[in-house]
């Protein structure tokens, strides 16, 4: 049976916000909040979203830009603007208490939001954030490859034009993506992808004052041994949990791991 409850918009810092809703309300635990990745609408972390609905109350959100939130060509794509969408969203849906889950993008979106210390936040969980930023290496994705698979998007593809960008993906997945990505709008995507170098959020991470646990890939060059071992220098008692047999992408290729990661940190365990 499905938990999904509905999407819905809302005008949350000065801007239309979707989100879709699974589990509904859950007494005595807290809701959850999942934050997805550059080129992520919240419809393709559906899956994910039904499994925290089964525990949680659990909003999966439309990044501006993204999905059906707003995008325009005025549009201010900073982190600092999706910090406080995030924030206002909160605030709109009366949430007095909420965790934060975030992958990639979404993740450095939560520790922006965390570094102001906003009522209600009662923990944070970073997926395989990108920590490149100023005078730091590179993200290791490039740019051309998430703009050139808009672009085959935007004009309308099937998965087999989209396995291309994703080889590993599973028809479903690929299926999916073929048919959202096109409402990532470039302008956010070069945005976002810019911040990831302009951006510090290793100043941010000092201001964290809530429970917060660092998941990363098993696979991948987001994340190095080097930069776990700043970021537990810089986040006081963060636990850090590796899921081997994962990508950044890491509930595509583990699912099972990746919800196991989380052990009991959210209040109860997601078995798969």
């Amino acid at each position: 049976m499905t938990t999904f409850q509905y999407g819905a918009n809302v005008n949350a810092n000065g801007i239309r916000q979707h989100y879709l809703r699974y589990g509904g309300t859950r007494p005595h635990r807290d809701p959850v909040i999942i934050l997805p990745g550059i080129t992520s609408p919240a419809i393709t972390w559906g899956f994910v979203g039904e499994r925290f609905g089964q525990e949680f109350d659990t909003y999966v959100v439309d990044i501006r830009g993204r999905g059906l939130s707003e995008a325009s060509a005025s549009l201010d794509y900073s982190l600092d603007a999706q910090a406080a969408d995030l924030i206002e969203l909160t605030s709109v849906l009366g949430l007095s208490r909420y965790s934060v889950v975030g992958h990639s993008m979404g993740a450095r979106i939560a520790i922006r939001a965390a570094r102001s210390q906003p009522a209600g936040l009662a923990r944070i969980v970073m997926v395989d954030p990108p920590i490149s930023g100023p005078g730091r290496r590179a993200y290791p994705s490039n740019l051309s490859w998430y703009v050139d698979s808009i672009n085959l998007a935007r004009k309308g593809c099937d998965l087999e034009g989209m396995r291309s960008f994703c080889p590993t993906w599973t028809d479903g997945q690929l299926r999916l993506r073929s048919e959202w990505l096109h409402t990532c709008d470039e302008r956010a995507i070069r945005s976002s992808f810019e911040s990831f170098h302009t951006d510090d959020i290793h100043s941010d991470l000092p201001h964290l004052d809530v429970p917060a646990r660092l998941i990363v890939a098993g696979r991948g060059d987001v994340i190095r041994n080097e930069d776990i071992e700043e970021i537990c220098s810089l986040v006081s008692g963060i636990k850090v949990v590796r899921v081997d047999n994962a990508g950044h992408m890491i509930p595509w290729d583990n699912e099972e791991g990746f919800y196991a990661a989380f052990a009991d940190f959210l209040g109860v365990t997601l078995d798969f």
